[in-house]
């Protein structure tokens, strides 16, 4: 049996937490989200929603793994016996197919730190971005070749992440204080430079000014509840596996809170980063700020380098400085996926850590190339919408079932009370019990719903069939792994008695 490992600091298990947490959805999609959703009134719902959702959720993940040292699979094996790992496959299939597409993202801003050394985008960044770069084709059947500049980009990362990883937590400790620190200042440099530039305060205004009527909206806290589960890594096995290598007596509450708020903190901070420049773009252009606004991908690769090209000083500096820091941001994002994967199959297959990592990175590698082709941007749209959609709320809603119905939140609320200062009272209980999964049962029947009458994004109806045929393979095959893999050999039984 492997030697067991254990963080070395209660600060760097929270910094490679919240490097998972943190990654480019808080700089794309927080602030976007928060704008189209009453500015910031939405602080509001989004608050409760991550002191009764996210807060509960990651204590429920932290516990879960802390307690049982083992990966998804395994540890609700362990705590409720028979088959209940299922959601735990669930969870880590789904982290291996988020990584195989959002290392080609990180791909793509390895591509654009070198492009930032000329300005590469010219005056049409978005001509660049989906002709001269990606080459997009006309549909999503047409698939073209692999595209050798994203390749080349896509080396790199995966070269990134494997050494982060490769020697477990002793590659992740090293590794945070750069992914996590570094983009960390990047984003106090990118506000400063912000809010100094012409425009910038009627961007932050659009941001932050309150549109209290919106909190009458039902799909305001739906976004708010929707915001919080997705940016704080839950649902992917990735809290469960690093929680495994939690050291004796730790503080697992004051952990998860801390833990939640630096990522909020982080996405709401980033978000003036990203206004403010939006804000400066606007007066460049003379237009409205709504007329730039753009979430996702376009605002990271299309609105972003237009705004860095019209920057008065320095624009060459300031873009390899901001794709520097949009590779730092996924990188941890993606190696934690990775380690939620192997964490998963090491339970079960003891071979050496170096090796797992390695084959898991080198066939992730390979599933990516898919995304490399000219169709691949709409092929990762798809796969992505239905796996954050559909798989990542079904998972969530599995485990707090199965922790709230069949384990029994009071045990699990024992078990972290008796290590920390800052103890979880009942009211825990009622939020893994009611809140959590009464929020991701009606998002996910709304979203079943939606997405049956309201096909995705225009896409034609073979390739929705593709994303729900992802939806139901990936449960299908958790069940046949739960049934093939044999019990772990002996040893592992629980470390962290109650």
């Amino acid at each position: 049996m492997a030697e067991q490992q254990f963080w070395s600091s209660r600060t760097t298990f929270i910094l490679a937490v919240v490097g998972s947490a943190v990654g480019l959805g808080n700089l794309w999609r927080f602030p976007y989200i928060a704008y189209a959703n009453g500015g910031g009134a939405f602080l509001i719902p989004y608050l409760i929603a991550l002191l009764t959702a996210g807060i509960p959720l990651l204590i429920l993940e932290m516990g879960v793994g802390y307690k049982t040292r083992a990966g998804a699979p395994l540890a609700f094996r362990k705590l409720l016996g028979g088959r209940y790992d299922i959601a735990g496959w669930i969870a880590a299939l789904i982290a291996f197919l988020i990584v195989t597409y959002y290392a080609v993202i990180i791909a793509w801003s390895v591509d654009y730190a070198f492009f930032s050394l000329d300005l590469a985008w010219g005056s049409d960044p978005g001509a660049f971005f989906y002709g001269s770069f990606l080459g997009l084709s006309e549909g999503v059947s047409t698939f073209g070749t692999i595209n050798m500049l994203i390749l080349a980009g896509a080396v790199v990362a995966w070269l990134w992440i494997y050494f982060s990883i490769f020697k477990g937590v002793r590659s992740v400790e090293k590794m945070v204080w750069i992914t996590v620190v570094l983009p960390w200042l990047l984003i106090i440099v990118f506000v400063i430079r912000g809010v100094t530039l012409p425009g910038a305060m009627d961007g932050i205004a659009y941001y932050l000014t309150p549109d209290f009527g919106a909190l009458l909206n039902i799909d305001v806290w739906i976004a708010a509840y929707g915001q919080i589960f997705y940016s704080l890594s839950l649902g992917m096995a990735i809290i469960i596996a690093y929680s495994r290598f939690l050291g004796e007596e730790q503080d697992v509450v004051k952990n998860g809170i801390i833990i939640a708020f630096a990522n909020s903190f982080t996405s709401i901070f980033a978000g003036l980063a990203v206004f403010s420049t939006l804000g400066y773009l606007a007066h460049v252009n003379g237009v409205a700020v709504t007329e730039v606004v753009r979430s996702g991908i376009e605002l990271v690769f299309v609105t972003y380098p237009a705004a860095i090209s019209a920057l008065p000083v320095a624009p060459e500096f300031f873009g390899v400085l901001f794709f520097i820091m949009l590779v730092t941001l996924g990188i941890d994002s993606a190696f934690s996926l990775v380690e939620a994967t192997s964490a998963a199959i090491q339970d079960y297959i003891r071979k050496p850590e170096w090796l797992i990592n390695g084959v898991i990175c080198v066939v992730a590698f390979v599933v990516g190339t898919f995304y490399m082709t000219s169709s691949g941007l709409y092929w990762l749209d798809i796969v992505d919408h239905y796996i954050m959609y559909f798989l990542l709320i079904l998972v969530g809603l599995s485990e707090t079932v199965f922790i709230g119905y069949v384990y029994g939140p009071p045990k699990l609320r024992a078990f972290v009370n008796q290590f920390s200062d800052w103890r979880i009272g009942r009211w825990w209980d009622y939020c893994i019990m009611l809140i959590v999964p009464g929020f991701l049962a009606i998002a996910l029947l709304i979203n079943v719903v939606d997405g049956i009458t309201n096909p995705y994004g225009g896409y034609p109806g073979f390739a929705n069939l593709v994303g729900w045929g992802i939806v139901i393979t990936i449960p299908v095959l958790a069940v046949i792994i739960s049934f093939l893999v044999k019990e772990p050999p002996a040893g592992d039984e629980d470390v962290v008695s109650e």
